[in-house]
């Protein structure tokens, strides 16, 4: 039931995100849209930027399961770029936003602990500091381009976004990455 409240509130953030940017939408236009109180709002997000980063982890969620059974970088890469191109709108105007708790900081967060679970997990071994600065310059630069081509500045298919991220790792992240199975 909890997520069907976040999923109406993900949808009713999608449609004030057609007529306004992020940083204008109140919480009160959210829950009016899909007819909820604010005070069921604050049960489930601290804030409107937390609801876009929940809605964001769906799509990271599910590729980080298909890493986790297999799949490479480049594959999950594809399907959570197809994922954002089906869902433009709502990224557009979320990768915009530089405000507090925004995308592009989540998204880093986010794939940066993963990969570090996947390499202490599948290594068993903490992961150096040397490879720990290669991996967050990795993560901030994918998230830089990912945030260029949302907002329209680069042309690129999921498949040529995915590859070109993908043949951008640095070598001896690239190494310890096929030591553990991710590329």
């Amino acid at each position: 039931m909890n997520n069907d409240i976040k999923y109406k509130l993900a949808n009713a953030m999608k449609e004030c995100m057609v007529s306004s940017p992020v940083e204008k939408i109140t919480v009160k236009e959210i829950c009016d849209t899909c007819g909820v109180t604010r005070q069921t709002f604050y049960r489930n997000f601290q804030d409107k930027y937390d609801l876009i980063n929940w809605y964001f982890d769906k799509i990271l969620i599910e590729s980080f399961h298909q890493m986790g059974e297999g799949s490479t970088v480049y594959e999950s890469l594809v399907k959570k770029f197809e994922y954002i191109l089906m869902e433009q709108l709502f990224f557009k105007a979320a990768f915009k936003n530089d405000e507090q708790n925004n995308l592009k900081e989540h998204d880093f967060e986010l794939i940066r602990q993963f990969y570090i679970d996947q390499i202490e997990g599948k290594s068993h071994r903490k992961i150096s500091d040397k490879l720990l600065f290669q991996l967050e310059m990795y993560c901030q630069g994918s998230v830089f381009m990912t945030t260029q081509w949302v907002l329209g500045n680069k042309n690129f298919t999921p498949q040529e976004l995915a590859g070109l991220l993908a043949d951008a790792m640095p070598k001896e992240l690239a190494d310890v990455f096929r030591e553990v199975n991710l590329i």
